[in-house]
């Protein structure tokens, strides 16, 4: 019985979802809000001295399948980049999402989910001072954090029917926020 609740709900809501999208961003500033004062000479494309601003080369995938019209989604971010320190990094998000606010062709969405947060192991750089956000071993090869509640906000601009503009912010407050930009195409 309940494998037979579970499909029916499952075809109610494929039909009451709006248009799945897949997107591609451009992963582009970190921000430290705190600065990042024992740490920042390693940070090559800082912006400021005490490393506030950091830019950052990388790109994220993204997919979002809409459970209810455009209101409620589920969202899968896979994210490569190199990070502050000039070195391969990365994330990957799963989460729910939910429209916040629309007007005309402007929307804005909230969501929240685990994330899982990776680098190459800074403990093997010259005079890097650690600061325990990451787990890991000075011998391993790749640094990790998981956020159970990792979040984004992310604003729409429709440039038609199959075409947005995004921007995302993710508010890791009080160690990192970042922003990325780019395009989401929509299923018909």
């Amino acid at each position: 019985m309940k494998i037979f609740s579970l499909i029916i709900v499952l075809l109610v809501f494929t039909e009451l979802s709006a248009q799945n999208n897949i997107g591609i961003k451009y992963f582009a500033l970190s921000i430290h809000p705190q600065g990042e004062n024992d740490n920042s000479f390693l940070m090559p494309n800082k912006l400021d001295k005490d490393g506030y601003f950091v830019l950052n080369i990388g790109g994220e995938i993204t997919y979002e399948y809409f459970l209810y019209k455009d209101i409620l989604s589920l969202k899968l971010i896979q994210a490569v980049y190199a990070d502050c320190a000039a070195r391969l990094g990365g994330f990957s998000h799963f989460g729910v999402r939910g429209k916040i606010i629309k007007s005309g062709k402007h929307s804005l969405y909230g969501g929240i989910g685990p994330t899982l947060v990776y680098r190459r192991n800074w403990l093997e750089m010259d005079g890097y001072i650690n600061q325990n956000r990451f787990k890991g071993e000075l011998e391993k090869k790749w640094q990790y954090l998981f956020i159970w509640y990792g979040g984004e906000f992310e604003y729409k601009y429709a440039f038609n029917n199959k075409l947005d503009f995004a921007a995302s912010f993710v508010p890791g407050f009080p160690d990192l926020m970042s922003l990325a930009f780019g395009l989401n195409y929509k299923f018909q």
